[in-house]
């Protein structure tokens, strides 16, 4: 909740929680068990996140990929380090894994990453159910440039792994 001012003063306010989307389903021309195995490689990521984010794990590998892992990462956003942890909260090989944050930019970061086979290889499917801390300044913030920005780090993975997946 937040604090709203009266005459009598402040008080506490439950506001609604503004928890948002971000959905992009890929098709990809390999099998299942390659493509989930590039993504359950944590150091994968640092391939496909923009250049502009800096992006870099700071967990020494191996990471083994399991319920309970942790990973930490470092990046800029507008300029400023930051620093990321996440917790794999479930993994199925060859299925699905979710990852959410425990420190980082948003009040919640939830990433479901599915795999399917298709007809033409595997779908690969990104949802990320996610909140931005500070109220209604987090919910201005996100009209003006963090709904875009997180469109623009989803479309440019969809771009690089398409590329690095193309057939050979």
């Amino acid at each position: 909740g937040w604090l709203l001012w009266s005459r009598s003063g402040y008080f506490p306010r439950r506001c609604p929680v503004a928890i948002h989307r971000l959905e992009r389903t890929q098709i990809i021309e390999r099998p299942r068990a390659e493509v989930f195995a590039f993504f359950a490689d944590a150091f994968n990521l640092e391939k496909i996140t923009p250049a502009f984010l800096n992006f870099r794990i700071l967990t020494p590998p191996p990471i083994a990929m399991e319920p309970g892992t942790l990973i930490d990462y470092s990046l800029r956003l507008h300029g400023l380090p930051m620093r990321w942890r996440t917790r794999i909260e479930e993994f199925t090989p060859n299925e699905r894994f979710v990852d959410v944050q425990l420190k980082g930019p948003y009040k919640l970061w939830h990433h479901t990453h599915t795999f399917e086979d298709h007809p033409k290889g595997t779908q690969m499917c990104d949802r990320v159910d996610y909140e931005i801390p500070f109220g209604p300044l987090g919910s201005l913030a996100r009209a003006l440039f963090v709904r875009r920005q997180l469109e623009q780090i989803f479309d440019h993975r969809v771009a690089v792994i398409d590329s690095f997946f193309a057939p050979k």
